[in-house]
């Protein structure tokens, strides 16, 4: 009888843990896969990218839990890729090598002053607010009235909403202590959401936009001339549901708001960011009104204004980062490949290499999206698969022992996970409160 397939699964977000699970049901369980993950923790974006307050959404973890689980699945958490293991080390120990790392960047606006002190990637803002051990030290100065939060996806909507709440508001979410501090020092008033591209182009879904006209205490204003749609976006808004959904709930905060809540909400279209002002630090913002030519590209028309913020959080979208010795595409920013199946410079597959996720298609869809996407992928892999072939004959756990590494097992993390729902109950905040910091993560995983 042959051996299980052995499988290399590169990242243990929803892409790689969707992955695992079409490995195990499309092989009846004949496999083992080993899923590994730089981090301590499992879920990726679920649990550093999906904002602590839209608990439905973070409830995912529960469903991709069962995937951990399973027999047939390992996790090897604090074992990096470049760092620990290398490609030709994944390549002597599995069958096949499945990475799905995701988009870990934010691109830049490429103007003026976007080094500033203040200037800061949404990416950045998102990891601190969610517990990323990466960003536990970042200091972020809350101390202006009015910060700018560029782009008009779900992201900003994230972050504009999270700097437009109160602390007693987000005191039952995850947020990590240090986190919650800051943000009860905040003295944000107002906050500008620009978009270059006009309402019927905005990447936000209409649930999501909605929550902000829902908070207590907070005004939400859209100009009306930024809401006037040329005829290709007016025909748009009546095909589309989701355009129809999103016009419809931002011509409802056209009206000029009393002024009289704490905080304010400005969403603004037609809005290009041309340079950010300041001298040692981001003292203003200055935008340039737009519109659409004829061939549907935006185009400026020479009319400025100059923004008075002291923060600009850009989120302008999401970019992946080459792998260490995996081919990468510089310009589209994946890992080039046909069907998952990963391809070198002369188009060629490359043997028992795959991806799946945003490193194999881009920063696009949902959480779900990457479901059908890894199954593709796996379809893929365990065609191409030789069960008659040359098999493996190095063990990752002596590898990894001979090179001293302390891995942190499933169990561990569940060591991890009681800690934070221990802290949670100590502090009398919901359900979890994130530790943030390495050492202190570590220390969970690993108890006495």
């Amino acid at each position: 009888m042959a051996a299980p397939l052995r499988v290399a699964v590169i990242g243990s977000g929803p892409a790689g843990l969707y992955a695992a699970e079409a490995l195990v049901k499309q092989t009846d369980g004949d496999v083992r896969v080993d899923v590994f993950d730089r981090l301590p923790t499992p879920y990726g974006l679920v649990r550093y990218g999906v904002a602590p307050d839209h608990k439905s959404i973070k409830s995912i973890a529960r469903y991709l839990q069962k995937v951990l689980e399973n027999p047939a699945v390992r996790f090897f958490g604090c074992v990096e890729l470049g760092r620990d293991l290398t490609r030709a080390d994944l390549l002597d120990c599995y069958d096949a090598v499945l990475y799905s790392t995701g988009a870990m960047v934010d691109r830049h606006l490429g103007i003026p002053g976007e080094g500033l002190p203040g200037s800061i990637a949404a990416t950045d803002f998102v990891n601190w607010y969610c517990g990323h051990p990466d960003a536990a030290d970042h200091v972020f100065d809350l101390t202006a009235e009015e910060v700018a939060v560029i782009g008009v996806g779900n992201v900003a909507v994230d972050v504009v909403r999270i700097l437009a709440k109160t602390v007693d508001e987000l005191r039952e979410t995850d947020i990590p202590v240090h986190v919650l501090e800051a943000l009860a020092a905040s003295r944000v008033r107002r906050v500008h959401m620009i978009g270059r591209r006009g309402p019927a182009q905005a990447k936000f879904t209409t649930k999501e936009l909605r929550e902000l006209g829902e908070l207590p205490g907070v005004e939400v204003h859209v100009r009306p001339d930024d809401m006037k749609l040329d005829p290709a976006s007016a025909e748009l808004a009546e095909s589309d549901r989701h355009v129809r959904g999103n016009v419809k709930v931002l011509n409802g905060w056209t009206g000029e708001p009393a002024g009289t809540a704490p905080r304010r909400i400005d969403v603004r279209f037609w809005r290009a960011p041309v340079e950010i002002l300041g001298t040692e630090q981001v003292e203003g913002l200055r935008v340039e009104r737009t519109t659409l030519d004829e061939s549907g590209r935006v185009t400026g028309t020479g009319e400025f204004e100059t923004l008075p913020v002291g923060l600009v959080l850009r989120s302008v979208g999401y970019q992946s980062v080459p792998l260490d010795g995996v081919p990468f595409d510089e310009r589209a920013y994946v890992v080039p490949n046909e069907g998952g199946r990963i391809t070198g410079p002369d188009g060629a597959r490359i043997p028992r290499e795959y991806v799946a996720g945003w490193i194999k298609r881009g920063p696009t869809g949902v959480v779900g999206t990457n479901k059908s996407d890894a199954a593709e992928t796996v379809r893929n892999l365990l065609e191409d698969a030789d069960p008659d072939g040359p098999r493996p004959g190095r063990s990752i756990e002596e590898l990894l022992e001979s090179r001293g590494l302390r891995v942190v097992t499933y169990a561990d993390w569940l060591n991890l996970d009681t800690a934070e729902t221990e802290l949670a109950r100590s502090l009398g905040r919901g359900e979890r409160v994130k530790l943030a910091r390495w050492e202190a993560m570590r220390s969970a995983c690993h108890p006495g």
